[in-house]
């Protein structure tokens, strides 16, 4: 692509040489900001208990950051603001808000009062603020305060340049976005694939030919006329951390031997260990019915319910209250009953068995009234070779396809920093 004539320093290290007619100036210059004089009274339960049409944005990143909505709101603007998060892992994550809304905690708004392309700096801004971000002491949490803004430098091209700058990347993230969004649907076409096919398999088997029988159990359906469909509690122990025990006993050590296990840690029949916490092994064997073992299974009871994992390995993990700790016993395979538990006819118990509508939960002793397919043993192990094998070739696929995501993703973020620092020329003289 095309470069400018010629550069100047910007005064900022991580931009590095701008074009000559561009400046550096700071960000105060352009924008007030605040946060929500509400933000302490405007909770999830608050706005649970009184519903309404104006969104309350919040420091989450999830659901576009929208916490709920309430009959009031405390900004009407008509114009353009950058709205960006201050606190956590996801801090100085930014967009562009307009309308009437509020703010919850954890966020605030920039608000124009000198003239200037809005979108421009929000564009800048994201490219910006990950690079101060990664500038901060990794001991502390991430945060944005307000007066950190007021140090901020930005780089500011001619106003006309802005607005071609900024019509560039609207329609050229808007491609990149559209091929994301198309990937990211697929993946879930591939899941709910992965899903059904398993939910096939643990509750019909292999044979199309074997004769059927009714299971009596209506997110079942027929099984197979040999197989039998016991309560989960029938062929397993299932133990979960008391509250009490935790909040008395819980101490977490940086160095400590054992890994705890929350619900995040626990994905569709693999561990994630990043952000676990640690405990001594001292206090693992105090709590010995938490700690986990070979061939026990691991089963989230609130929030990310649905997902299971098979331990491989003997004194490697521990859980915490919100996760319940299934050992099956000799007439049932570990792997089998993995599969089952991450199946439809687990969904549909899971939802029959909900006791929040605010996050899912379930209740141990509802847990244990689980209904679970049981084959002979040996057709349990058939079935899970054969489930071992497809789920393999779709989980490649979906791997496949996440690594072209996040190239996409990396591509719209150089492109958009190679455009907002001048690097590369996108407008007309």
């Amino acid at each position: 692509m095309e470069k400018y004539q010629s550069y100047k320093p910007s005064g900022v290290d991580w931009v590095g040489e701008i074009p000559e007619m561009w400046n550096s100036e700071p960000l105060k210059y352009y924008f007030d900001y605040t946060k929500g004089s509400n933000g302490q009274k405007l909770t999830k339960t608050y706005i649970d208990e009184n519903p309404g049409i104006y969104p309350v944005y919040s420091g989450m990143t999830e659901n576009d950051g929208v916490l709920g909505s309430v009959n009031e709101f405390e900004f009407d603007y008509s114009f353009p603001l950058i709205f960006t998060t201050t606190v956590g892992s996801r801090s100085m994550t930014t967009k562009i808000l307009n309308g009437k809304f509020s703010l919850s905690q954890n966020c605030l708004v920039m608000i124009r009062k000198k003239e200037c392309n809005t979108s421009f700096i929000q564009y800048f801004l994201s490219f910006d603020f990950p690079f101060r971000k990664s500038l901060l002491p990794t001991i502390f949490q991430p945060s944005l305060r307000m007066e950190d803004l007021d140090q901020y430098k930005i780089i500011i091209p001619p106003l006309q340049e802005q607005h071609q700058i900024v019509k560039f990347l609207d329609e050229k993230t808007e491609l990149i976005d559209k091929l994301i969004s198309t990937k990211e649907r697929k993946i879930t076409l591939l899941k709910e694939q992965r899903t059904s096919l398993i939910n096939q398999v643990v509750t019909k088997g292999l044979n199309p030919n074997v004769k059927m029988k009714e299971s009596d159990v209506e997110c079942i359906g027929e099984i197979p006329k040999h197989w039998e469909v016991p309560s989960l509690n029938k062929i397993s122990n299932i133990t979960r951390l008391a509250g009490y025990e935790y909040t008395s006993y819980w101490e977490e050590e940086e160095n400590g031997e054992i890994k705890v296990l929350r619900g995040q840690n626990i994905g569709f029949g693999k561990i994630n260990e990043k952000d676990t916490d640690r405990i001594s092994n001292d206090l693992s064997m105090r709590l010995i019915r938490s700690r986990l073992f070979k061939n026990d299974l691991v089963f989230p009871c609130v929030g990310t319910i649905g997902n299971c994992v098979v331990i491989e390995n003997d004194n490697e993990y521990h859980i915490n209250q919100n996760i319940a700790k299934i050992t099956p016993i000799e007439i049932i395979d570990s792997y089998f009953l993995c599969y089952y538990l991450l199946s439809y006819s687990t969904k549909f118990q899971i939802k029959f068995y909900n006791t929040s509508e605010v996050q899912p939960s379930v209740l141990v002793g509802s847990l244990r009234r689980f209904k679970i397919c049981l084959p002979p043993i040996l057709e349990q192990r058939q079935i899970v070779s054969y489930l071992d094998k497809q789920t393999q070739l779709i989980d490649k696929t979906i791997s496949i396809e996440e690594r072209k995501i996040e190239l996409l993703k990396q591509y719209r973020q150089s492109l958009i920093s190679e455009v907002v620092t001048g690097k590369i020329k996108v407008t007309k003289d």
